[in-house]
């Protein structure tokens, strides 16, 4: 089995992916290091190697987890296999 994408922590919200040339419609297989599991579903969006994808649905303002870390608030609905980034992320730092 081949792996497509790495979550740290049982906990996290999205996993990052390891290779490249991930389409929508495509079926993932990801890693979750903690316990080590897998899990597997479709993605919605093209994710570019080293980017994030949601592994849970997340509603608005909720806190995206990535390496047991709060990374930023969901400023718009995101759904499982959704490419998370700039336009629906946003830092709460500022």
């Amino acid at each position: 089995m081949s792996i497509d994408f790495v979550v740290h922590d049982t906990d996290d919200s999205v996993g990052v992916a390891v290779v490249e040339g991930i389409q929508a419609g495509q079926e993932l297989t990801g890693w979750v290091m903690q316990g080590d599991q897998t899990i597997t579903f479709t993605v919605n969006d093209p994710i570019p190697i080293g980017h994030k994808l949601a592994i849970r649905d997340l509603a608005e303002n909720d806190t995206v987890i990535k390496y047991s870390v709060d990374i930023g608030r969901v400023i718009k609905p995101i759904k499982q296999g959704e490419h998370l980034h700039v336009h629906n992320v946003k830092t709460k730092r500022w």
